[in-house]
């Protein structure tokens, strides 16, 4: 099995609902997202998917949530924008654009902090 990861980065502003304490407030992060693509096989040009194709993708999908708050995407609409539902949010979204026979992405990590992330996988 291949695995490939690419790192990338958002700002993007938040409220958390029906929780107790500051996050309730509006704030932000600067997340970092980290996807994740595997594979059994490679091409016959010795490559599972060219970065750039995982990295264009990846950048479609977080224009629309930088520099955003989040709460007033149709993505969150009735959900948190947690960690966890963004991580949720940006999987569903690349795994429409990059699935295929051979590859697949297999989870997506968002960072709120360097020491807090949330991770959904595939299953």
């Amino acid at each position: 099995m291949y695995e490939l990861k690419v790192i990338s980065s958002i700002a993007a502003a938040h409220q958390l609902k029906g929780i107790e304490g500051k996050c309730e407030d509006l704030h932000g992060h600067n997340w970092k997202v980290e996807v994740f693509v595997t594979g059994e096989e490679l091409g016959t040009d010795g490559l599972l998917i060219d970065f750039k194709w995982i990295k264009r993708a990846t950048e479609e999908v977080l224009k629309g949530l930088d520099h955003k708050f989040l709460n007033e995407l149709g993505a969150f609409e009735g959900l948190n924008p947690s960690s966890e539902n963004l991580a949720r949010h940006i999987h569903e979204s690349l795994r429409k654009q990059l699935n295929r026979e051979n590859i697949s992405v297999s989870k997506v990590t968002v960072w709120e902090s360097d020491t807090a992330a949330a991770t959904y996988m595939q299953t």
